[in-house]
Order: C-alpha cells, then structure tokens, then sequence
C-alpha cells in the first residue's frame, strides 16, 4: 500500500466543506489558483495511520458539466489528477439538494466516502438519517460529521485511509438506459479512454456536454463515429423533454426516492429557524434596511477602522522604510546615488500595498463571516434584480461599497471583493467599474478643487460627485457587458438561500489570514515590476547638464557660505571638509524627523541624548543650548539645510518636468487641450497613477513659486490658472476626467492579480483613460460652445446621465440577455 494519498473534497457551496478542509489539515495549507483561472485552489495535508494525504479542496459547485469555471476545475481535477479518493461532503439538513453531484462522481468511477456533515443541524430540524439504509442505498461508506465543532474528524481520517475501489450503485435512467448502455458500449472499446468512466463519459454526451466532447476530440483520431451516435441518441430521446433535462429528472428523482426512505421528519410542521429568521430579513420594507446596516458596519469596521490601526502598522513600516535607509548608500547634497533613490523608491511601493494588510484581514473575516453565517446570499438574493439590469450580480454591491461608493472607499479591497462574484461576466464588468468609486485618495484633488473654483456650492459639487460616479459604473458596465464582454461566460442563475450558521472563530481567522497572505505574495511578485518602470519615466533623463550645473553653484555658494559663517568658531573642526559637511546635513535631516514623530516630551529627550551619544561632535548643531558659538552653529546648519530643501524641491520639479512622463505630459498637450488640460495637468495626472495622492502632491511641487511661500496651494494654482484663461468649466472637466480615470498602480496590480491577465489589466488603463479623456472633452467644448458655467455644466451633466440610467432600467420585455430568464424564474 502506498505511503501517500491524494484525496479530493468534493461538495456544493455551504456545505461546509472549508471547515471539514480545516478540521483534516489543520494549518497545513496553500492558497493558490488554478491555472488561466481566479477559482481558489486550496490544499493542506495532514499524516494518519503511516500514510502522508494530500487534501484538494474542489471549488463548489452543484453538477459536473461545462456550465461554470468552478465546476470544470473540479472535472477537470478529478479526471486529470486522479486522486485516490472523493470525500463528497453533503449537508445532511438538506441531502436532496447535494445528491444529484453524489450520483456524478459515483458514476466517474473513483472510490468516493460521504462525509455528512451538519448532522447537529439536521437533528434540531427534527431530521433522523438511517445511515445504514443510505449506506445501502449508495453502496459507499457514510460518516457523519459535524465539522464547525471538530466531530467526526478522526472517523473520517479512517475510513480515507481504508478506502478502496468498490463497485458504486449507478443510476438507472429508465427511457434513457438503452442509449447509455449503448455509448457506453462504443467508450469501453477505446483504449485511448480506459482511464475514464464509460458510462460517465456516455451520460455526458447525452447530456450533450462540450467539455466531454471536447474530450473525445482530444483522445481519438476519428472522433465523429461516437459524437454522430450521440447527436443521433440524442435527437431520438422520446418524449418532448431533451435528453438532459430528463437525466436531470432522473437524478432529482433518485435523491427524491433515497431521501423518503432514509431520512423521517420528526417535526414535518416546524419552521425552521433559518425561515424564521428570513421572514425579517427579507421583508419587502426591512430587507433594504438589513442590507444597509450591514454594509455601513462592514464599511465602517473594514476601511475607517482598518485605517485607524494602520496608525499603528505604518510607524513599523516607516521603520522599516528608515532601516533600508540606514542601509543604502548615504544620501547627497543635492542628488542622490541612483541605488538609494531606487531602493527607496521600491519600499515606499512596497509599504503603500502593505499598508492595507489591517484593512484586508479586518475585510476578509468580515466576508467569511458573512459567507459562513449565510447570509451573503441574502445580499446576492435582494439586489440581484436590480444590478441584473446593468449586467451585474447582486454580490457587486459589496465591492462597490469598498470602493467608495459615496466617498472615502479603496479601489483595491473593492477589487480583492469580486472573488466571489460566480458570474464570470458579472465579475468582470463588477472588477472593471469598481475604480470609478470615490476611493479616499480622490477626494484631495476634489476638495483641492472645490475650494478654488466653487467655494458658494461645495455641498452640491461634493454631492454631484458622490453620485454620478454610481451612475458613470452601472452606466458601463452595461456597456461592457454588452459589448467586450458579450461572449464571457455567464453562468445560470441559482439562488440558494442555505441555512443560517454561527461562524467559527478558527474558520473566520483561518480564511481572513490565507486571503491576505494570498494578496501579500501576489502582488509582491507584480509590484516590483512596475514601480520600477513608473520609477525610470519619472527620474530619466534627468535634469539637463545647464541646469544641474546651476543648482550646483547656488549649492556650493551655499556650502561656502556655511562655512564663512562658522568662521573661528571652534565647531567649524567638525566639518573639516564636504564629505563631513554632507554627513551633518544628513544627520540633522534625520534629527529633525525624529523630533518631528516624537511622541511627547521624553521621547524627544530621548533622541536628543541618542544624537549626543552617536554624533558628539555635531550635537552642538542640532541641540538647544545657550553658548554663543553652538547658537552660531545651530543657525548656519538651519540656513544650510534650509537652502538644501529648497534646491532639492526647485530640481525635483525641474526633474519632474524634464523626465519621461514630463515630456509625455508636454507631448499631450495637443490632445488634451480639447479638455482644457495643460502639461502640469497632464503630468500631475500621471503621476497618479501611482497613487492617487500623487496628484495634489505633484500640483503642489509644480505650481511651487519663490515668491508664494506662504500662500495655500490652492491661492497659488488658482492664480495661475486664471491667468491663463482657465475657469471653472476646467475644474469640472478634470474632475469628470480623475473620476473615470484609470485605477491606480495598486488597483491595477490588484486587476492583473484577480483577472490573471495582461491584457485585462491593459484594458483597465486604456479604456478608462479613453472613456474619461472624451467625456472630460465633449463636457469642456460643450460647456464653452453654450457659454454655461462650471455649475451650471455639472447639473446638466448629472441629469443627463441620470436619464439615461433610468432608460437602461426601465423592463424591456422584448430584450433579454443570456440568463436573464433564469434569473428572473427563481424566487
């Protein structure tokens, strides 16, 4: 026998299969995806009675066709991996709806143990399961477990360690029979299909299944002989239902039959408690107020509170950021070496992703906890409806409401959200909308704004904003659905409202830590890749050599300066040459922002005694004291490192203006100026797309003017741009255009992460981009062609676009999209 198993667990959604993946294998355990797929592959092991087992857990899934990406990973699993044993976990509470998939997998020839799981909620439903009779009945070993308490682990442990290849009860299916066993017949004659079950592959065929002739096609040279037959088995089905709607009655009626005779119902005219509590929850008037309760406590316990303990995660992380400082070459006066400026330009990538850590362990245990208590379904069940009109899912409101839905959101969490979107098209037009959100990082730009161009109507603009940002998504994402992603998959719509659980505090940590350590470890892969290229278009080429060569002489009059200033003062022996000088200025840099994050009076103590002890000879330049000569020291230091700054500031906007991404910005002009944008504009803009923050901090450096020092950015950019004939109709131009916008650097990476594709995360870029720039257009040359103003713009915006969402809203009975019927048939 061998030492080591492969054992797949195989079961629909919410019946516990996670937490029975949990309870075999304990922290062993690696999150990855399946390849070309975001369907989770999750395995663990765990070593019994001499024998290492590897534990597969399946995705969900309710059948074994083609329908899904879910239920074609795990065919695919079961058919290529072969693993040596299928646990199929069924909720015992509700065993008809779980057998149909029970009946597939015994049909595919792999030994298969039931694992019952839930038995505590079937026995308080009144719920008694002969086990003998269903062990019977199915002609495989049974163990009822219930997993949320750790019941049952080590029975099953046993019987996976025993199990062996029997012969399964199949199903009969009556007209049909003839017609498996005659393509069964014709499957078992082909060497090149031993390793699969003929009368597996045959029902499939009937069932006329593109996957399993895609099979065929794979496996035989002449392919046609069989698929003719079944096309011809197929058409000949008697009656007037298809062949694979009858198999699907044959299945329902078999589980039907095995549940009269196994299972009695001790209390046939209870409610159960879940339908109690459905009652309130999904009350017509209440089930809106639910929702929105919950979505606030969601939000407010994921993004505000998340954010207040990175208080706490980012003083470790700008540790960090100071560490790797310690360690790479030391800063210049001026420039510093490219290996420092690169390095430190990758940790602040890296520390503005993991900055969001908090947020995602706070996010992922609150979805866990909704997907274990079921009530995520609920959410799905109430806006499905509505958000089906705009080619979305009812589980989008949960990414949207992360993102910002009114303002203050994350595009990368809302992003993370999508996973469990289970319409492919849904999801992606869900991922490709959720940016057009009021994430937190937008709102300086609009306030920025606000505050120069409508300082009488900042309620209504804040609320104009808010709003059509929603409009804008479901307005595009009926576009999208529409149009690029017409022929993505959509799988039919089954609402299934499982009972309702107490989650368990081990399943809630242990999916909320894989989740976030899958982000940690997929995104550090990508980041790095494209801070470096974001790095290279903002740096390169640099200043020109005329330029540099005059910082470099107000730097060195500066320098000299300094020292005729300490002239016979006896710490001038402290700085006996530049090398020394550079050191002090450096110290005294990292002196100051010491001081500057101290927190209280003693830790300032303390880090005045540390500059004592580690820098004797250039305290006196830095502590308070009262002796003529430290004083003296102490003042050039300041006028220096004072000059030094503004020489730094003055040659990051000359680099900035001179780099890559500046003349991109200069070169955009031409196209640009439709929407009133100039190069400053175009650069602040791109420069975003690092982080969304980067836009003020970049107007802010490029509308820098010697002699407004003390003037707010917003007197400064809002007297240069009237000068230059720019008006309110600009400001709402660009603020429609950073709404669109293409998501940031981290929400793209976050895209590449969730859609496993270049071409989508390029598409993240070009389309919004595309979008935005053209609205931002049209609004500008629209507004100036009718003389409107920058209000007056906004409004007729807003309710234009407000009609038209209500167009697409409307019911058109005459227009349906594939699965719209489905959904629209389920209760």
């Amino acid at each position: 026998m061998s030492d080591r198993r492969l054992v797949a667990l195989a079961g629909q959604q919410n019946a516990g299969k996670s937490t029975l993946f949990n309870l075999l294998t304990g922290l062993t355990q690696h999150i990855a995806n399946y390849p070309g797929v975001t369907v989770d592959k999750k395995s663990g092991r765990y070593t019994h009675a001499g024998q290492t087992v590897e534990v597969v857990d399946l995705p969900g899934c309710y059948s074994l066709t083609s329908y899904s990406p879910e239920e074609r990973v795990a065919r695919e699993f079961l058919l290529d991996d072969g693993p040596d044993v299928v646990v199929n976990v069924l909720d015992a509470s509700n065993l008809r709806r779980g057998l149909p998939l029970t009946f597939q997998l015994l049909e595919m020839g792999v030994p298969v143990i039931v694992a019952l799981n839930m038995m505590d909620v079937a026995e308080s439903r009144g719920l008694e399961i002969d086990l003998a009779a269903l062990e019977r009945r199915l002609c495989v070993p049974i163990i009822p477990v219930i997993g949320r308490k750790g019941q049952g682990g080590e029975i099953l442990r046993d019987a996976i360690a025993q199990a062996r290849h029997t012969q399964p009860a199949t199903l009969n299916y009556g007209p049909l029979e003839p017609a498996v066993e005659d393509l069964q017949a014709l499957l078992a004659d082909e060497p090149a299909l031993r390793d699969v079950s003929a009368r597996w592959l045959a029902v499939k065929l009937l069932e006329d299944d593109s996957e399993a002739e895609r099979l065929l096609t794979e496996r035989l040279d002449n392919p046609h002989p069989i698929l003719d037959r079944a096309h011809r088995l197929r058409a000949a089905a008697p009656g007037q239902e298809s062949a694979a709607d009858r198999i699907a009655r044959a299945r329902d009626g078999l589980a039907a039959d095995i549940v009269a005779t196994c299972i009695t119902n001790t209390k046939a005219d209870h409610v159960p408690i879940s339908e109690r509590i459905d009652r309130f929850l999904l009350n017509r008037w209440l089930a809106p107020v639910f929702l929105m309760a919950t979505v606030w406590a969601i939000y407010q316990l994921s993004i505000v509170q998340g954010y207040e303990l990175t208080k706490v995660t980012w003083p470790i992380l700008a540790g960090f950021r100071n560490l790797a400082a310690g360690v790479l070459p030391d800063a210049g006066f001026l420039v510093d070496p490219q290996i420092r400026s690169l390095g430190l330009w990758m940790v602040d990538s890296a520390n503005t992703l993991l900055n969001y850590v908090p947020i995602f362990l706070i996010l992922f245990a609150l979805i866990a906890i909704l997907e274990d208590s079921g009530y995520m379904a609920r959410i799905a069940f109430i806006l499905d409806r509505i958000l089906n009109r705009f080619g979305l899912h009812g589980q989008s409101t949960l990414p949207f409401i992360l993102a910002g839905v009114f303002a203050g959101g994350c595009a990368v969490p809302g992003v993370m959200a999508t996973k469990g979107i289970p319409d492919h098209r849904a999801r992606m037009a869900t991922i490709l909308t959720v940016p057009f959100m009021n994430c937190m990082a937008k709102i300086p730009l609009y306030t920025l704004l606000i505050n120069i161009y409508f300082p009488d109507a900042k309620g209504l603009m804040l609320f104009y904003l808010s709003t059509i940002t929603v409009i804008a998504a479901l307005l595009v994402a009926k576009l999208l659905t529409t149009s690029v992603l017409r022929g993505h998959e959509t799988a039919p719509f089954v609402m299934e409202l499982p009972n309702y659980h107490l989650p368990t505090l081990r399943g809630v940590a242990q999916r909320a830590f894989d989740r976030t350590w899958l982000y940690i470890k997929k995104v550090g892969t990508v980041v790095v890749a494209i801070a470096v290229v974001i790095y290279v278009l903002l740096q390169f080429p640099g200043v020109p050599a005329e330029r540099q060569i005059a910082y470099q002489d107000r730097a060195e009059a500066a320098i000299t300066q300094f020292y005729d200033d300490l002239a016979g003062n006896p710490h001038r022996a402290a700085v006996p040459d530049q090398a020394a000088l550079i050191d002090l200025v450096n110290v005294y840099t990292g002196y100051k922002s010491a001081r500057l994050n101290a927190g209280g009076r003693a830790a300032a103590e303390a880090i005045d005694e540390r500059i004592a002890e580690r820098h004797p000879a250039f305290a006196p330049f830095m502590l308070r004291s009262r002796e003529a000569d430290d004083k003296a020291a102490a003042r050039a230091l300041r006028t220096l490192a004072s000059t030094r700054t503004t020489l730094r500031r003055e040659m990051r906007s000359d680099k900035i203006e001179s780099s890559f991404l500046g003349m991109i910005g200069r070169s955009l002009e031409p196209v640009t100026q439709f929407a009133d944008f100039d190069w400053k504009i175009n650069v602040a803009l791109l420069a975003s797309f690092a982080a969304r923050e980067s836009s003020v901090a970049t107007l802010g450096v490029l509308f820098d003017q010697d002699d407004g020092q003390n003037q707010t950015l917003e007197e400064r950019m809002g007297t240069e741009q009237a000068a230059e004939g720019r008006t309110a109709l600009s400001a709402v131009a660009l603020m429609l255009f950073f709404a669109l916008y293409p998501p940031c650097l981290a929400t793209v990476i976050m895209v590449r992460v969730q859609t496993d594709s270049y071409r989508w995360m390029a598409f993240s870029i070009i389309f919004p981009t595309a979008l935005g720039l053209g609205v931002a257009s049209a609004v500008f040359t629209a507004g100036s062609a009718l003389h409107l103003t920058g209000l007056q713009t906004m409004t007729a915006i807003y309710l234009l676009g407000l009609g038209a969402l209500l167009v697409v809203a409307l019911p058109k009975p005459w227009l349906r999209l594939p699965g719209q019927a489905a959904r629209e048939e389920s209760p």
